[in-house]
């Protein structure tokens, strides 16, 4: 016998790992009252989770993987079909065709989102023409099965995450809805639809299934009004803009059409460069254990360890000047006796004694046991370890630092390397990370994540934009500085105005 639900407090047994969180009422009306425009239209909800979606239109069919979202579903919306069981399997063998779509499909990150039933989603999706990396969460291909399912001329409209925005696998799913529907439309959404999660949602419509278009049409707000309609949008992007200008991101048009005006002026100079064209930036080495092979002076002195064998390294950010790391800034972390020194070993070379007696202590029997250390040989020679020309830190709150390495120090994957093919660059990389416009090019070029924090990636660091002094020289420093700040407040992190260094 099936237990009796209160649909108004029940939750899924483990909504992190399903993606399972239910949609605000608001939300989920003006979803719905969009996309059906007849009592007679058929919609789909390809994730319903606890029929919310359904109790919004009394022809609708629902597809949930848990049976006990399931089953709440079925309870709550008794003249909806709901089907129990995998979409993407349902989806492939399905001969049902809808009027509308409309939902909030789960969010599974790819690390979650594995095995035979990922395989065949993603199977699905190229046989409906769209090529997903192995990186995509669960949400993107939800969206194109259930688009493949829509009849021409018809709608759907769902809660996605803001990862639409700058996600690189989003991008083969923007060209799929704008090569499937006449008019796509994405409504970001800066305060939290969903103010228990670290991810931000907006909302997408898309309709005229069957038909093409050449631009996404956006709106920009601050917080989610509840309407029966999308609102007006703020700003048409065309494809080829977004796929040129922009490289297939769509975070930069949060910003007003001056503060790109501004950024892209300054990065069509011929003078500008990005970063990877000036150096290589790369992940720093990766020890597998941390706290055995990062040892602070005490604990060098205690074992003896040769100050040969023994590198400066920096281990975060939080280590780090602002500026430049010198021969007085180790010595400061020296006297705090932070944990700076890398045991630094040679493959083949005589290991002294005193080095094998800090390898052969509990702690070295525990660090050889880690992964990284166990399937090396030696596990304790740390591989690719480097000496950049700079530091750049890749998780940041309030402003990203690139830090010159004067003191010859290296550092582990919680930083990036950044080492220069001509070191006559230095001037004008230490004249741009200075300004607010470098600031702006990290939060255009990295991506938000919870916490209010903003990560680069080595790929998305090595286009950060440097221009040079005579540019930099024309913009305005003011317009450039509330851009800063208003991407910050779309990744939740509110400090004070920018500030320069100089």
């Amino acid at each position: 016998m099936t237990d009796a639900f209160d649909p108004t407090t029940y939750m899924p047994a483990d909504p992190k790992a399903n993606g399972a969180y239910f949609t605000p009422d608001a939300v989920v009306r003006s979803l719905v009252s969009w996309a059906v425009r007849d009592e007679t239209d058929t919609m789909l909800d390809p994730s319903c989770g606890d029929g919310r979606f359904l109790l919004g239109h009394v022809n609708a069919v629902g597809i949930e993987q848990d049976p006990r979202s399931a089953a709440v579903a079925k309870e709550r919306a008794p003249g909806a079909l709901v089907h129990e069981g995998d979409f993407f399997t349902w989806a492939a063998h399905t001969e049902a065709r809808f009027d509308c779509a409309a939902g909030n499909p789960p969010f599974i990150r790819y690390q979650r989102f594995k095995g035979e039933a990922r395989k065949f989603a993603l199977d699905l999706c190229a046989r409906l023409g769209v090529q997903f990396s192995g990186l995509a969460s669960s949400w993107a291909p939800f969206l194109v099965a259930a688009g493949g399912l829509v009849r021409t001329g018809g709608r759907m409209s769902f809660v996605v995450p803001a990862e639409i925005g700058h996600a690189p696998y989003a991008a083969p799913l923007i060209e799929w809805l704008c090569g499937h529907f006449a008019h796509v439309q994405l409504v970001a959404v800066r305060e939290k639809l969903f103010p228990e999660l670290s991810e931000d949602c907006w909302l997408l419509y898309a309709e005229g299934a069957g038909g093409s278009t050449s631009a996404v049409a956006m709106t920009v707000q601050d917080r989610f009004t509840a309407s029966n309609a999308p609102p007006a949008p703020t700003v048409r992007i065309a494809l080829d803009d977004w796929r040129t200008t922009w490289n297939r991101r769509l975070r930069p048009f949060l910003l007003t059409n001056a503060a790109r005006s501004i950024y892209t002026f300054a990065t069509e100079q011929t003078a500008t460069r990005r970063l990877g064209e000036l150096g290589k930036v790369g992940i720093g080495y990766v020890s597998g254990a941390n706290g055995f092979f990062h040892l602070r002076a005490s604990e060098a002195a205690h074992w003896q360890i040769p100050d040969q064998l023994l590198q400066p390294a920096i281990r975060n950010g939080r280590m780090l000047p602002s500026t430049v790391l010198n021969r007085a800034s180790l010595d400061r972390l020296m006297r705090d006796d932070q944990p700076i020194n890398l045991l630094r070993l040679h493959r083949g070379r005589e290991l002294p004694r005193e080095v094998l007696n800090y390898l052969d202590s509990p702690a070295g029997h525990e660090a050889r046991e880690a992964y990284k250390c166990r399937v090396r040989d030696p596990w304790y020679v740390v591989p690719d370890v480097k000496v950049p020309h700079y530091f750049l830190s890749y998780m940041s709150g309030r402003t990203v630092g690139l830090v010159r390495n004067d003191a010859r120090a290296t550092c582990p994957n919680t930083l990036h390397c950044v080492t220069l093919r001509d070191r006559g660059s230095i001037a004008a990389i230490n004249a741009a990370r200075a300004t607010p416009f470098f600031q702006l090019s990290c939060e255009i070029e990295g991506h938000p994540l919870g916490g209010g924090m903003l990560k680069l990636e080595p790929r998305e660091a090595a286009r950060i934009a440097i221009p040079n002094m005579a540019t930099l020289g024309a913009l305005d420093v003011n317009a450039l500085s509330e851009a800063v700040t208003e991407l910050q407040r779309w990744r939740h992190y509110t400090p004070l105005p920018y500030k320069s260094t100089d």
